[in-house]
């Protein structure tokens, strides 16, 4: 069990600074007192240890980590001398999308493309080694000061074909409500797939200064991404071609089906917008048709309601008849 406080010695590791904080770990600046070599440190909560849900998915974590390399992708060190559980990251400098977002609103679409390309390119890797991120989102992007990005926060990634690992929490089992794809919210694991809906996700907000999907609160939020679709991207940014448009649609679609199959067709689009045929979506003309699930379900009552007197019907009548 570990805690520890800037100033102090972890292992052959000298503990700077706090700089993250989540409900299962803390990520600390540290240095390599071997190399001088500046990493992170993520260190789970001492309650959290007990618990050997999150015990088993921590390690899954950063077994996916050490076996990722690409420079889109944080690295994570192998460190088997170590007497507690951590895992040591490379330290990426830079600032998370989530604030270049905040600061730009509405991003220039040849920055977006920059960006997301890399994404997708970096996530072509991730898929390539059998491994799904499920937690894509402006929070788990570092983008350094040449805009050049790296994925990071594998918390909650999975192995193709591994055992299933759940928690109580909605947001570590699924991943964040405004990014996660609808099968993701009918219940599936997801695929690769359900990663590129992720990256399509950022790329309308990154355009648009808004998610495609907005409610009070998450299940809202998920009912309109099975019921609703989103304000067509040029209603709210004249700036966004019409094939660029047409490629946030294509990552966008909800049957997974339909989607782009990998990140790397994601990514060929975006480079070739010129090669980009625009089609005349239905989604350009019904957005403005909001359904409820409450509609649904008010239709389903009335039905249930109705079978008493249908019955009573059939019988009167039967017995007139009789």
């Amino acid at each position: 069990m570990i805690t520890v406080h800037a100033g102090e010695k972890l292992d052959n590791f000298q503990i700077e600074r706090l700089v993250a904080r989540s409900g299962m770990a803390s990520i600390f600046q540290g240095t390599d007192l071997r190399t001088g070599q500046t990493v992170a440190i993520k260190i789970p909560h001492p309650e959290m240890e007990c618990d050997p849900i999150f015990f088993e998915r921590f390690q899954r974590e950063e077994e996916i980590g050490i076996k990722l390399d690409h420079p889109g992708v944080m690295k994570v060190f192998a460190n088997k001398d170590r007497r507690d559980p951590y895992i040591v990251m490379e330290w990426v400098p830079g600032r998370l999308l989530r604030q270049i977002i905040q600061e730009n609103r509405k991003m220039p679409p040849e920055r977006a493309i920059k960006l997301v390309v890399q994404i997708c390119k970096a996530l072509d890797h991730i898929h390539s080694h059998g491994v799904i991120h499920r937690d894509l989102k402006p929070e788990n992007i570092m983008v350094d000061e040449h805009d050049n990005i790296k994925i990071i926060d594998f918390g909650i990634s999975a192995n193709l074909g591994a055992r299933r690992i759940t928690f109580a929490k909605l947001s570590d089992t699924m991943g964040t409500p405004d990014y996660i794809s609808p099968e993701q919210v009918q219940g599936g694991r997801g695929d690769a797939r359900s990663d590129v809906y992720a990256v399509g996700v950022m790329l309308y907000e990154m355009l648009t200064g808004s998610v495609p999907f907005t409610g009070a609160n998450p299940f809202i939020i998920m009912n309109n991404r099975l019921l609703n679709d989103p304000i067509p991207p040029r209603e709210l940014n004249p700036d966004i071609s019409p094939e660029m448009q047409e490629v946030l649609y294509r990552a966008l679609e909800r049957s997974p089906q339909n989607r782009y199959r990998t990140a790397r067709d994601f990514a060929f689009d975006l480079e070739h917008l010129d090669q980009v045929g625009v089609e005349d979506r239905p989604e350009l003309h019904n957005w403005k048709r909001q359904r409820s699930p409450w509609a649904r379900r008010i239709l389903l009552y009335v039905g249930l309601a109705l079978i008493p007197l249908i019955i009573f019907g059939l019988l009167l009548y039967v017995a007139r008849r009789t």
